[in-house]
């Protein structure tokens, strides 16, 4: 008899469970994440009612593939270039809510007589909003498009990487027991380093290798190849002392930047979706129910402050950033709820042993509870505006849109502050790149070359070579490229800020002199080092001009790569008239809409809809303004202007006219290929196709036509056919067929 290995086992029951349960909350119309849960809840050790999963280790190892893939395809979803995008309303709002639930959630933790442990990270579970639960929320109420989404998904992204941010300094805190502000800020500088090292090495290298490669890749290459790459980084991450989950996540933005990213994102999507399955299964099976009668006070506490708390910290850091009252209520209460990222949280302080046994399953109570009302939370934000804007004094109201207004305004950003930003951010990124492909230099290639002749190791000379010869461009941009040429002239003219000017220009050369000394000092002794370092300074600045030839092709390789996505696909700053509610929303021409193949002038979008259309992207030529003669076609992506209700209503019309609820009719008269043949007496005969009028008879096109053995492919519509001749066809069956049998009647 052949034995069957427990995983399969396991599987087969879990998946059933998974089924059953989703099944039933689908019908329900409840989130599919709570009927995961349940299952796992089914089919763990705690309830004893159905068979349990005997294995529950391998089910563990599973799981964490599942956050590897949950990670990553947030990755293709949520870019760094969306985060150097998010604006800064996203990112005030998305701090002042994480600070304030990280503070209030220790306060609750320590006032219910917690352990300080246990409470920071409670602060931290309640910190992080679902991205999965928010997105297929907003899916199904089909709100997508309306201005607070816009917000909340930029403080979705933030908080995605804060939650990374929280998963480092948790993990350190977890190891030393103790608030070491050393380690904090080294873990800190550290996590920047090698996502700006990953990011630029990618950015650089894997765009270019899916584009060299696209005539190869099918879509099984091409899926093997992206989970190939997130697992490499998952192992390098893993190496470098961060979480397996902070290297999907890198991998998936940076291939969100790729062309491809669309397409690797549909074909990853069945991939995370089981993962992901057997993730929230495995998150049930760890609630003891037990546990969750004993702590149920907590349970219900924590869930109300939740809900609560950020629904005020989201609406006051909203407010604070320049949003609308009923933007910021919106967003509010759109994030009151907790989810996959705080299991991962709870999970990590679990695997650690520095949290207690309960921490797990209240957190993944509250989650449940927190996902069934967030439908609700979302569908009641705009009815409790209403009714806030009812009771708000008139004097409030109106200083709330003035400083909306003022803060939406887009201000004059001095000279100085320009330069310094343009400084700081370009002598960061080139000394990370400098610093790691010194590291890497001396860490792997430096031991991989060793040349000895009389007795010395002259690969280390070699090695030194190698390593100078790849710095040289980046050196070279580090000191001497020139940024933010505009405002560095304008300071220029003021003789007054000469001195200073001139001192953070040298300030470039400092750095790069520097990390010279601190190369060479890795491969020689001091003396030679500084002895070298000065030539090699001097050997950049005489070889200048062909440094920086060799730069810009890397710098422009780089923002090809970075830039290859939106020039494909297209882009839109997505802002806001304010005080007025209207905005920017993307919409896309779907067949049979039936918008498709009318003019905007037939259309009458402004009188009918009260919107404008501000821009047409038609596989990437982008017409701007068009004007009313404009037609749109099937594919076309629309950006159009205003308010929510209105956009809303011209999605709906966007709508294909047949329901995908309905069957498809049967077409009756599909497309035909037909011959026939010119009689000896046929009336056909001696005539032109023009004359014959074959195309608007038939609703077709005569694609050849055989004489005398000869084909005649694509033929011409003055050709005159010929007594003998057999003609191929291509049109309306029916048509084809009536047209055939008159010709036949007619020999």
């Amino acid at each position: 008899m052949m034995h069957l290995p427990p995983l399969i086992a396991d599987l087969a029951l879990i998946l059933i469970a998974a089924a059953i349960t989703t099944l039933i909350f689908k019908k329900l119309k409840q989130p599919l994440v709570l009927g995961y849960i349940v299952a796992g809840l089914l089919v763990g050790q705690h309830v004893s009612l159905f068979p349990t999963v005997s294995d529950e280790a391998n089910i563990r190892i599973w799981s964490e593939i599942g956050v590897i893939f949950l990670l990553f395809s947030l990755g293709l979803e949520f870019s760094f270039k969306k985060l150097i995008k998010v604006g800064g309303s996203s990112s005030i709002t998305a701090i002042v809510e994480v600070v304030f639930m990280l503070l209030l959630g220790y306060l609750i933790g320590q006032l219910m007589g917690w352990s300080s442990m246990d409470s920071i990270f409670l602060g931290g579970i309640l910190s992080v909003s679902s991205t999965t639960i928010i997105i297929r929320a907003f899916e199904e109420l089909g709100i997508k498009g309306q201005q607070f989404a816009g917000l909340v998904f930029g403080i979705l992204v933030v908080e995605d990487l804060v939650a990374i941010v929280l998963l480092v300094l948790l993990s350190t805190l977890a190891v030393s027991q103790q608030f070491a502000g050393g380690e904090m800020l080294s873990s800190v500088i550290k996590l920047v380093f090698f996502l700006i090292a990953w990011f630029v090495t990618g950015i650089f290298f894997i765009p270019t290798l899916l584009r060299k490669t696209k005539k190869l890749m099918n879509e099984e290459t091409l899926l093997v190849t992206a989970i190939g790459l997130c697992l490499l980084m998952v192992v390098l991450a893993t190496q470098a002392g961060f979480s397996p989950a902070l290297g999907a996540f890198i991998m998936g933005s940076i291939l969100a930047e790729t062309t491809q990213a669309e397409k690797i994102e549909h074909l990853i999507k069945p991939v995370k979706e089981l993962f992901g399955a057997v993730f929230f299964i495995s998150v049930g099976m760890l609630i003891d129910p037990a546990m969750l009668v004993k702590y149920a006070g907590p349970v219900a506490i924590i869930t109300l402050v939740t809900l609560a708390g950020k629904t005020i910290s989201t609406c006051i850091g909203a407010l604070l950033s320049g949003q609308p009252l009923k933007t910021s209520v919106q967003a509010g209460m759109s994030l009151a709820q907790i989810g996959e990222f705080s299991f991962i949280i709870a999970q990590l302080g679990l695997s650690l042993k520095v949290t207690s046994d309960f921490l797990y399953p209240v957190a993944v109570a509250v989650s449940a509870v927190t996902t069934f009302t967030t439908p609700y939370m979302i569908r009641l934000s705009a009815p409790f505006y209403e009714k806030i804007a009812a009771v708000l004094p008139h004097r409030w109201k109106t200083a709330l849109n003035r400083y909306s207004a003022a803060a939406q305004t887009i201000s004059v950003v001095s000279d100085w502050k320009q330069l310094l930003r343009s400084y700081v951010v370009n002598m960061t990124i080139y000394a990370v790149v400098i610093l790691a492909i010194i590291l890497l230099s001396y860490y792997y290639l430096l031991p991989l070359v060793t040349i000895r002749i009389n007795g010395y190791n002259w690969g280390r000379v070699a090695s030194a070579v190698i390593t100078l010869v790849l710095l040289m461009p980046f050196l070279w941009a580090l000191a001497f490229r020139n940024i933010s040429s505009q405002a560095s002239s304008n300071i220029w003219e003021q003789k007054k800020y000469r001195g200073p000017l001139l001192l953070v220009r040298l300030s470039r050369v400092v750095l790069a002199v520097f990390l010279v000394g601190f190369f060479m000092d890795r491969f020689f002794s001091p003396s030679i080092a500084l002895i070298v370092t000065l030539a090699i300074a001097l050997l950049i600045f005489a070889l200048r001009h062909r440094v920086q030839g060799f730069y810009t092709t890397i710098e422009e390789r780089f923002f090809s790569n970075f830039n290859a996505r939106d020039a494909k696909v297209g882009g839109i700053n997505k802002s806001v008239l304010a005080p007025w509610d209207a905005h920017l929303a993307v919409a896309e021409v779907r067949p049979l809409s039936p918008v498709a193949g009318k003019t905007l002038l037939e259309l009458a979008l402004r009188e009918n809809f009260g919107i404008n259309i501000a821009l047409i992207n038609r596989s990437g030529q982008k017409i701007y303004a068009p004007d009313k003669n404009e037609r749109l076609f099937p594919g076309d992506v629309i950006t159009g202007i205003g308010t929510d209700e209105q956009l809303e209503k011209f999605n709906r019309f966007l709508e294909p006219v047949t329901a995908d609820a309905e069957p498809q009719a049967l077409d009756t008269d599909p497309i035909a290929l037909k011959q026939f043949l010119i009689g000896k007496h046929s009336r056909l005969s001696n005539k032109t196709i023009r004359e014959l009028g074959i195309r608007e008879r038939t609703r077709g096109i005569v694609l050849g036509v055989e004489r005398k053995g000869r084909r005649i492919l694509n033929p011409e519509s003055n050709m005159h056919l010929e007594e003998g001749d057999i003609v191929w066809v291509a049109g309306s069956g029916k048509k084809l067929n009536a047209f055939i049998k008159e010709q036949q009647g007619a020999n």
